[in-house]
């Protein structure tokens, strides 16, 4: 049975002029496996402004009519993946995005409920993960910026006309982008992170098939 996934990642933003998920998801839509032979997988890389979430996000659900939406963001200061289970109904008034916009309330949506409830298996996801050896923990916090923001929305315009069955987002750590210092600590390669990503993507397709 087919299946339509559309990945997600951003592009740079203060602080972080690399952001991994910006390759991770044109990488994950790319990858030849069997297992994804009958899976069509749409990349799209939004930049780190709320005014592109909101203006993109809704029209690739509207697009491509997807079964799964599977979302990236960067915690660089986090060493393993973080599934988030959930999107917090929270935005910061001091943080601007990239192209110095910022939230008027400090809520998504006035009066809105404290948080929305992602759609996918995430004891799987995190299982996935750790069965390529890339360490993955759940987390009920998503922050504050552009990707609890893009987990809300994605939960929200996915409730809408057709629901997407399966929505999730992932944090993953900064990626080590030159060798390794002796004695230094290993931290993940943008390949570790598609090991993990690829397995990830699979453990939910199986959801999205599932009665």
């Amino acid at each position: 049975m087919s299946c339509t996934v559309l990945i997600t990642g951003f592009g740079p933003f203060p602080g972080a002029p690399f952001n991994p998920t910006q390759a991770l998801a044109r990488r994950l839509a790319a990858r030849r496996r069997p297992a994804l032979a009958d899976v069509d997988r749409v990349a799209h890389v939004f930049r780190t402004s709320y005014a592109a979430v909101d203006a993109e996000l809704p029209r690739l659900i509207a697009k491509h009519r997807p079964d799964v939406l599977l979302m990236f963001g960067l915690a660089g200061g986090t060493p393993h993946l973080r599934i988030e289970t959930r999107a917090r109904n929270a935005a910061s008034l001091l943080v601007p995005d990239a192209g110095g916009g910022k939230l008027r309330a400090a809520s998504i949506r006035t009066g809105g409920p404290a948080a929305l409830a992602g759609r996918a298996p995430f004891q799987r996801m995190v299982n996935a993960a750790r069965c390529v050896r890339v360490k993955a923990r759940l987390s009920r916090n998503a922050g504050s910026y552009l990707c609890n923001y893009v987990y809300w929305r994605g939960i929200e315009a996915s409730s809408r006309n057709r629901p997407v069955p399966v929505v999730a987002f992932v944090h993953v750590p900064g990626v080590r982008r030159v060798s390794k210092a002796p004695g230094a600590r290993r931290r993940l390669t943008l390949s570790d992170l598609a090991r993990a990503g690829e397995a990830v993507l699979l453990a939910l397709v199986a959801a999205a098939h599932s009665p």
